[in-house]
């Protein structure tokens, strides 16, 4: 935690106060992730940020149950419930039984789910690389760093 009364020096010698930089870093945040479903319904009209989110998942994973998704994004099931029977009416994820366990179905990307999800990944890949095109190397593996470190402090059942 962050006493609001830490106080450090920047790289140009001016005074930084930790409390204001963690709200700086929310404030961005939040506008970072406002952006982002934003342009997720730019980049693909029928493909919200959550669907998108969730078909990633599923071609990270190879294949996993709805409940497997809904405790992964610590996701209620019926919320899970109603993104994936739109993504299974759009024809982008199937059902199948599990190889371990038939009885188990397991969601899997269709053709169609992998085709449309690496259409959105390749223009989202674009649109950072357009956005971050003058930044420095340093100031990129900076940031890339950073973010590894805040995503890996912040999973389901951790503060923040």
């Amino acid at each position: 935690m962050v006493s609001s009364s830490a106080v450090r020096q920047d790289r140009e010698g001016g005074l930084v106060d930790a409390a204001d930089a963690v709200e700086t870093i929310q404030r961005e945040m939040t506008a970072f992730a406002r952006r982002a479903r934003a342009a997720a319904g730019r980049m693909h009209p029928e493909l919200s940020l959550v669907s998108y989110t969730l078909l990633g998942h599923l071609e990270e994973s190879g294949g996993c149950r709805a409940t497997d998704l809904a405790a992964h994004y610590a996701l209620d099931k019926s919320t899970v419930s109603r993104q994936v029977a739109a993504l299974e009416r759009a024809g982008l994820i199937a059902r199948r039984p599990d190889a371990e366990d038939q009885r188990v179905l397991e969601l899997h990307l269709t053709v169609a789910g992998r085709r449309i999800l690496a259409q959105v990944t390749e223009s989202r890949r674009r649109a950072f690389r357009e956005r971050l095109a003058d930044w420095p190397a340093e100031d990129l593996t900076r940031f890339a760093e950073c973010l590894v470190r805040y995503n890996a402090d912040s999973g389901p059942g951790r503060k923040g």
